[in-house]
C-alpha cells in the first residue's frame, strides 16, 4: 500500500526544502548557526534547563502562546519568510488529512514550534530555533554547516566531550542526553511540567523533532535504545510535514482555530505555567 504522505516529498532533483547550500535567505541562517555551535556548551544547557526549566517565566493558554508565533520570523529557516504561526496551522492541517483519526499527532503538528517564543522572551535565536544536537560529546559530521562553525566552542578541545561517547554511556537512549538548548526542549518540559496528556509518541515527536543529524542524518546511533529505534519512525512521520507543508499558501487561521481549541481543551487544558 502506498503511504499517502509520500505526496509531502518532493523529488530528489527538486528537494527545495532545507538549501543550505545558497539562496536569499543563506548568510542569515550561517550566522545563526554559528552562533548556536559557538555557544551551545554542556555548561549553557545546564544553565538554560535551570532558567526555563521550572516554568515560572508566565502563565497562559496554550492558544495564547501560539499566537505570539505570529511575531516571530524563524532566522535559522532557509525554506520561509513569514510567520511560524501560519508554519504551525500548515503542518497540523497536513497531518489532519493524513491522519484523521489521530487528533493528538494534529495537536502536535500544531504545537510543536510553539517553544520558540523564547526568542520573545530575550533569548537569543541561536538559543531558540534550529536544528539541534547533543553537547557533552564529539559534534558529529552531519550537523549543519559543522564543517566550519565549531572552531571557537571550547567543548571541542575538552578531554572529555570531544570523545565519542563524551558523559554518556553506550546506548544509553536520547532521554539521557543533554541537547543543544532550543525550543523542542522547552516546549517537552513544559508539557510535562503541566501534565499534558499527549501521548508518549506525540511529545517524543515534540522533544527530538529538530534533531536532524540523527533522525536524518543518522548519526548518534551509538546513544540510542532500543525506545529510540522504535519511536524514530514517529518522529520521521512528523517530520514530512513539518518540512513539506511550508507553502506560501497561508492558511484560513481563523476558521481553523475552533477545531484546534477543541484539541487544546483536550489534552493540555486551561492556563498552564510556561
Amino acid at each position: 500500500q502506498l503511504d499517502p504522505s509520500l505526496t509531502y516529498r518532493p523529488e530528489p532533483e527538486n528537494d527545495q526544502y532545507r538549501n543550505y547550500k545558497d539562496g536569499p535567505l543563506l548568510d542569515r541562517v550561517r550566522k545563526t548557526y554559528t552562533l548556536m555551535h559557538t555557544y551551545q556548551t554542556v555548561q549553557f544547557v545546564k544553565e538554560k534547563h535551570v532558567q526555563w526549566g521550572s516554568c515560572t517565566h508566565r502563565k497562559m493558554s496554550v492558544m495564547d502562546a501560539l499566537s505570539l508565533l505570529d511575531n516571530l520570523v524563524d532566522e535559522s529557516d532557509p525554506d520561509v519568510d513569514f510567520p511560524n504561526s501560519f508554519h504551525a496551522y500548515q503542518t497540523a492541517e497536513g497531518i489532519r488529512r493524513i491522519h484523521p483519526d489521530k487528533d493528538w499527532f494534529q495537536l502536535v503538528g500544531l504545537l510543536h514550534d510553539v517553544g520558540k517564543i523564547m526568542a520573545l522572551d530575550n533569548e537569543p535565536q541561536w538559543s531558540v530555533v534550529g536544528d539541534t544536537f547533543p553537547v557533552g560529546c564529539k559534534f558529529q559530521e552531519s550537523i549543519v554547516f559543522s564543517d566550519t562553525t565549531f572552531r571557537d566552542n571550547p567543548d571541542t578541545k575538552h578531554p572529555i566531550y570531544s570523545t565519542k561517547y563524551g558523559i554518556y554511556k553506550p546506548n544509553c537512549g536520547l532521554e539521557n542526553v543533554l541537547m543543544s538548548w532550543g525550543h523542542d526542549e522547552y516546549l517537552f518540559k513544559v508539557l510535562k511540567f503541566n501534565k499534558s496528556s499527549i501521548p508518549e509518541e506525540g511529545l517524543y515527536m515534540i522533544r527530538f523533532h529538530s534533531f536532524y543529524p540523527w533522525h536524518t542524518g543518522g548519526d548518534y546511533q551509538h546513544l540510542c535504545n532500543d525506545k529510540d529505534h522504535r519511536m524514530l519512525n514517529w518522529v520521521k512521520e512528523f517530520n514530512k510535514f513539518d518540512l513539506y507543508t511550508k507553502t506560501e499558501d497561508l492558511p484560513d487561521v481563523e476558521l481553523l482555530r475552533p477545531y484546534y481549541q477543541g484539541l487544546i481543551d483536550k489534552y493540555c487544558p486551561g492556563v498552564l505555567s510556561w
